[in-house]
């Protein structure tokens, strides 16, 4: 197989190439490295790379004599800019962190390393993570499947590395559908472990009051899985038993954002795709308890856990983005005056647990984001308000599973030939089972809006 080829190959496709011999992981590795040379000076999806480095690291993996047991062997990984990686600066997104290299890889990076992944570089983000979108003053993203598009962030880099053939993996973070928002813009899977699946990076209790979660981005339900084993320590057998019992709701949780019609569409097909054929699915209609002031909420923790974030890292408000600057000083508002109560989320969390149990569902399937995503660089300069306001109305299918700390993911399904992402939400612990459903889903092709009558699935 050519080099450019080991690009188009999944994760678990890579594994296996490296076990039986036929590539190795720097025949893989530098495949990667022409791939990115190729696509990243117009997509810009990364922030740190040193091929020199990525060559390195993958002839160990190549010297180790467990290479052929290694469950990641020789799978390149992309990394979030928020994430520490040895050799190379933390920079969060923003121009005000220091360029020094970290000294040592956090947990989440010595875990995908020791599995036998190789990682390709340091991937871009919205100042500290604040945004649905990826820009800032280190540099412009762009979506591989449109450039003129943005990926959605705040894990977008990560995202776009996948979806360019970049990386066959990235690790992601989401306090409010950071890792599941680029995913559906980029038309891969993307999931967001439910709380204290897996490890937070640099060994954080909690971030964001409670709200973030560090998770996979991959091209395959199958590859996420693979990963999401290697983060977590445990399994995860996409092989589940039985049907599954799918509420389907486009209620949107948020008092804004109007849903585009094929992303209707998307969700209503993939409740139709995941209904039929033996072992089908059995679908029911009906929309999640939403209580009132639930997305206040989410952006209270949001705007408290920015705050944080700024005084953690020492940074200078000055040197921040304005609108980052905003955000900080309201969390520190709130922080003050109107702190966050955990047993706000906790009543969440317990009522959707409650409404799972009593309609007798296992998962709930809906819209990931309202419609298509800003165009690349659209956001520059603009204010708090402004921004706020725009990304609220594109985003706001995702924040409330952060806020009840639920599993959620993210898989594409086309319509009229566009990839379009639907967001599947399950029980604490469901995570292979949403992947399982998130497999059955991959570019399935589901009716356009209008292209075919309404149906019941009562």
């Amino acid at each position: 197989m050519e080099d450019a080829d080991l690009t188009t190959l999944t994760a678990a496709g890579i594994v296996e190439r490296v076990h039986d011999g036929r590539s190795s992981a720097v025949e893989v590795a530098r495949a990667h490295l022409v791939r990115i040379a190729e696509r990243d000076p117009e997509i810009g999806a990364f922030q740190a790379h040193d091929p020199q480095r990525v060559l390195a690291e993958a002839g160990g993996v190549d010297s180790r004599a467990d290479r052929f047991a290694l469950p990641l062997a020789g799978v390149p990984v992309a990394i979030k800019d928020c994430v520490d990686v040895a050799g190379y600066p933390t920079r969060h997104g923003s121009a005000a962190t220091s360029t020094e290299p970290a000294r040592r890889d956090d947990e989440l990076v010595k875990r995908l390393r020791a599995a036998g992944a190789v990682v390709v570089g340091k991937t871009r983000m919205p100042e500290l993570a604040v945004w649905g979108f990826t820009q800032s003053a280190l540099g412009v993203t762009r979506n591989p499947l449109d450039p003129a598009l943005d990926p959605g962030g705040s894990s977008g880099g990560s995202a776009a590395a996948v979806a360019a053939g970049m990386a066959a993996l990235a690790l992601g973070t989401d306090g409010g559908g950071s890792i599941r928002i680029p995913a559906a813009y980029c038309g891969i899977v993307g999931l967001k472990p439910g709380t204290g699946v897996v490890p937070l990076p640099g060994g954080a209790e909690e971030h964001w009051c409670g709200l973030s979660a560090a998770g996979p981005l991959a091209r395959t339900a199958g590859d996420a899985a693979l990963m999401l084993a290697v983060l977590s320590g445990g399994a995860c057998d996409l092989d589940v038993p039985g049907p599954a019992r799918i509420a389907l709701s486009v209620r949107n949780p948020s008092p804004v954002g109007k849903l585009h019609p094929d992303h209707r569409a998307a969700a209503v097909g993939a409740a139709a795709r995941l209904r039929a054929g033996p072992g089908g699915a059995v679908v029911t209609l009906a929309d999640p308890p939403y209580p009132r002031g639930l997305t206040s909420q989410w952006m209270r923790r949001w705007h408290t856990g920015v705050a944080r974030d700024v005084a953690a890292l020492d940074l200078d408000p000055s040197r921040l983005d304005r609108r980052t600057a905003v955000i900080a000083r309201k969390g520190r508002r709130f922080g003050l005056l109107t702190r966050p109560r955990p047993a706000a989320a906790r009543a969440w969390r317990a009522q959707m647990i409650a409404w799972f149990d009593e309609g007798g569902h296992d998962m709930l399937l809906g819209p990931a984001v309202a419609g298509p995503p800003v165009r690349a660089g659209s956001m520059a300069g603009r204010g708090y308000l402004s921004t706020l306001r725009i990304s609220a109305a594109h985003v706001p299918f995702t924040q409330a599973w952060n806020l009840a700390g639920l599993p959620a993911v993210v898989a594409p399904v086309l319509v009229g030939g566009r990839a379009v992402g639907v967001q599947l939400v399950g029980r604490p612990g469901s995570e292979a089972a949403l992947l399982a459903a998130a497999a059955r889903l991959e570019q399935q092709v589901v009716p356009m809006a209008g292209a075919a009558p309404r149906r019941s699935y009562a």
